[in-house]
């Protein structure tokens, strides 16, 4: 079976690793410029004595950067090109009634070919992301936010789960399907709407979020880098205020009369008790939600190929 996974996915195997060499080369000659950039920007800054000018740096070209943030579909390949057509095209085809009468059994053979498919959608799933977390090291030391949008998804391991969910994905839609296009379909419906939910609802709450208070006339932004979960503003009576309807408001809050026609409504609120507060994820929890990510998307594989071997031992039955 092995022999016959490789002579089935040999071109397409060559494909993805001449497509990963160029983007090597590619992310190798900006990612070296990138730093030089850095470096020499921390030299000239360390020796004026003054490094105010460095959070405006460009880096790389628009280019380079729309390139790395198309690498977060990388991940979904395998599913698409690998996964949805390994059980659809031996189904539509009807290869599958000599494949699976031969004296290998079917769960064996399904066994067999998503295994070397999974391993395979690790290694390049892997492989590109440290590319990419290697090219986004001077990016990192300037914006020091590895929660940002386009950074987190396609750096360090968590597109390895997000490529074991496609790939698992892409073979239960393909046997439960029995047609490889709409196979491709689910895949990638299915695939992008996971991904959407996790990133912008379940992501945020991994962990009990940090709450902090602070005045309104002054900034409550925690130092460094951190993941936004929610904020607002709280009266002295430690609820939020009524949203506006008309009137005075500040960032949609109702304005109470006594500061509507103030100069300074953010200090007349201040001194009336209201406090503003923000939830957040702060920054040294990224390995930890990184790892969590990954082991969503890793079990949610694992479920779904469980529904694959089952599907397929009710069809015996």
């Amino acid at each position: 079976m092995t022999w016959v996974t490789w002579r089935q996915y040999r071109y397409q195997g060559a494909l993805a690793a001449a497509l990963l060499a160029a983007l090597a080369v590619a992310l190798l000659i900006s990612g070296l410029h990138a730093a030089w950039v850095w470096h020499s920007a921390l030299a000239a800054c360390t020796k004026a004595n003054s490094c105010g000018n460095v959070g405006n740096l460009s880096l790389s070209s628009s280019a380079f950067t729309t390139l790395v943030v198309a690498t977060s579909a990388v991940p979904l390949l395998p599913g698409l090109f690998w996964g949805a057509p390994m059980v659809a095209s031996e189904l539509e085809a009807g290869t599958n009634q000599f494949a699976w009468t031969q004296s290998i059994t079917k769960r064996r053979w399904l066994a067999v070919k998503a295994g070397w498919l999974l391993l395979g959608a690790v290694v390049l799933a892997g492989a590109v992301s440290a590319i990419v977390t290697w090219w986004s090291g001077p990016y990192d030391a300037l914006l020091g936010d590895g929660f940002a949008a386009n950074r987190f998804d396609v750096t360090d391991i968590v597109p390895v789960g997000y490529a074991i969910f496609a790939l698992a994905l892409g073979i239960c839609a393909g046997l439960l399907l029995r047609r490889t296009i709409p196979a491709m379909a689910v895949t990638l419906g299915g695939f992008v709407a996971v991904r959407v939910l996790i990133s912008q609802w379940l992501r945020l709450h991994y962990m009990t979020p940090v709450t902090v208070y602070y005045n309104l006339a002054g900034n409550g932004s925690p130092t460094g880098a951190y993941l936004g979960v929610s904020q607002g503003i709280i009266g002295p009576n430690g609820q939020a205020p009524p949203a506006a309807s008309s009137g005075a408001n500040l960032n949609g809050m109702s304005v109470p009369a006594e500061c509507a026609q103030s100069n300074n409504i953010q200090s007349c609120l201040a001194a009336h008790g209201y406090r503003g507060y923000l939830s957040y994820q702060p920054a040294n929890r990224f390995w930890a939600f990184q790892g969590i990510e990954t082991g969503i998307f890793v079990v949610l594989a694992a479920i779904l190929l469980a529904i694959t071997f089952w599907f397929l031992k009710r069809r015996d039955a």
